[in-house]
């Protein structure tokens, strides 16, 4: 902590208040093409611009692709239908809204070691990868909570240095969370100045801890702490199918 790590930029949960959006990167204006000809197919209305694609997603939560040209290796999702050259390449940045984005510069800046590139945009990069964070002017009226919304957004930090950043944004005045035990990660939680929250979760360790990673997303897993609640949650859960079944091995 003492050499100015920062926190590598991850990802974010969409279950909550209305308060971020978030642009997936691809690799090129081809890739953009694609997936808007892939999209249409399914009935999708998609809105292009150069560098840009928008669409919503069933649940009404808005969509970015981004044409992104980055030093950090591609994080590629593999599936048999999509070309690696034209496939999602992991989350290029967030942005959250806000009236008043100087409110959030120190504790960006000097505790979390975000680095400015403009009024109300940053840049953050921990040791392999990087992404964009900015505010934007909020709509009227307030966010509600629900289907379609996003609740919150994650940055990443190893298991070593985990304990260490939630004594710093503590310190930092921030009303963080104590360490609570995922049983896959571990996170932290704490609302930024201009209201959004953020979670601090570590890379590990990992969910290959209970289940073999080629299996992944195969059954229901449940964290052991849960577990006997079983029955109670496939009840309420939408069954949904294997998305790999019918891949040819």
């Amino acid at each position: 902590m003492s050499g100015g790590r920062r926190p590598c930029w991850s990802v974010f949960a969409a279950d909550g208040p209305a308060s971020l959006k978030s642009p997936l990167r691809v690799a090129s204006e081809d890739a953009l093409a694609f997936w808007e000809e892939r999209l249409a197919a399914e009935g999708i209305a998609v809105t292009r611009e150069p560098g840009r694609l928008r669409f919503d997603d069933p649940e009404g939560l808005g969509l970015e692709l981004a044409a992104s040209s980055v030093a950090d290796a591609p994080l590629v999702a593999r599936h048999p239908e999509i070309p690696a050259e034209l496939a999602l390449q992991g989350f290029d940045g967030v942005r959250g809204f806000s009236s008043d984005p100087e409110r959030s510069r120190r504790l960006l800046e000097d505790v979390l070691g975000f680095s400015s590139t403009g009024s109300a945009d940053w840049e953050v990069r921990g040791v392999a990868r990087g992404g964009l964070y900015a505010y934007d002017e909020p709509p009227a009226g307030a966010g509600v909570p629900g289907a379609g919304t996003v609740h919150h957004v994650a940055w990443a930090s190893t298991m070593e240095e985990h304990e260490a950043w939630q004594r710093r944004v503590t310190e930092a005045g921030m009303h963080a969370t104590p360490v609570i035990d995922r049983f896959w990660f571990r996170s932290v939680y704490f609302r930024e100045p201009s209201g959004v929250l953020f979670e601090l979760a570590t890379l590990g360790p990992g969910f290959g801890i209970d289940e073999d990673p080629a299996h992944l997303g195969e059954s229901l897993i449940l964290p052991p702490a849960f577990e006997h609640l079983r029955d109670r949650v496939e009840r309420v859960l939408t069954p949904l199918p294997d998305p790999r079944a019918g891949w040819a091995s």
